[in-house]
């Protein structure tokens, strides 16, 4: 059996899950999702748990019976507690700003990037180079968080540019101090 699979969610208070054939929603204070469950897999909810079985031994069941248990727990932790993902802006002039549903960027071109969020993703901007994003969906918010960070990928001369929190940049040497030939 899985061992991803075969762990039970615990449901917080304040969240409650319902299965109705194959849709699993679920709702609490920080919003709701909704999955749509395989056919071979099968969600039940006990008091305070959701376990998830799957009804054959295949590889392609085992995998979405991993898969399934850990969207959901996701979803549970996302709709209680939320995700948050940071983004830091390296680089002179570089800097964001919040507008309404909008994330304003100067990164070094002739002009600003306005980046429209998507429903269920808020910004936050501190010193106007550390860009936190919270929501209830991962998934989104990776996205969101992986988009953002291509409008200027960090280079790896001088480093500058969007990276993840923590990221460690693989930096290069730049030319040689002189040239030895001469």
């Amino acid at each position: 059996m899985s061992r991803v699979g075969k762990m039970p969610i615990a449901i917080p208070n304040g969240v409650t899950v319902t299965v109705n054939g194959a849709a699993v929603t679920v709702n609490g204070p920080k919003g709701n999702d909704q999955h749509t469950v395989p056919d071979k897999i099968a969600v039940a909810v006990q008091t305070g748990t959701i376990t998830v079985t799957r009804a054959d031994d295949l590889n392609a069941t085992r995998a979405l019976h991993g898969l399934v248990r850990k969207l959901l727990a996701n979803s549970v932790a996302g709709v209680s507690t939320g995700f948050t993902r940071t983004l830091e802006i390296v680089g002179v002039g570089y800097r964001a700003e919040v507008k309404g549903r909008a994330l304003q960027l100067s990164l070094g071109y002739s002009h600003p990037i306005m980046y429209q969020l998507p429903p269920g993703v808020d910004a936050k901007v501190d010193r106007q180079v550390v860009v936190t994003l919270e929501g209830n969906n991962k998934q989104m918010l990776g996205e969101v968080c992986a988009q953002i960070r291509a409008l200027r990928p960090p280079e790896p001369y001088k480093g500058k540019g969007i990276k993840y929190a923590g990221e460690q940049i693989r930096r290069k040497a730049g030319k040689a101090a002189g040239a030895a030939g001469r």
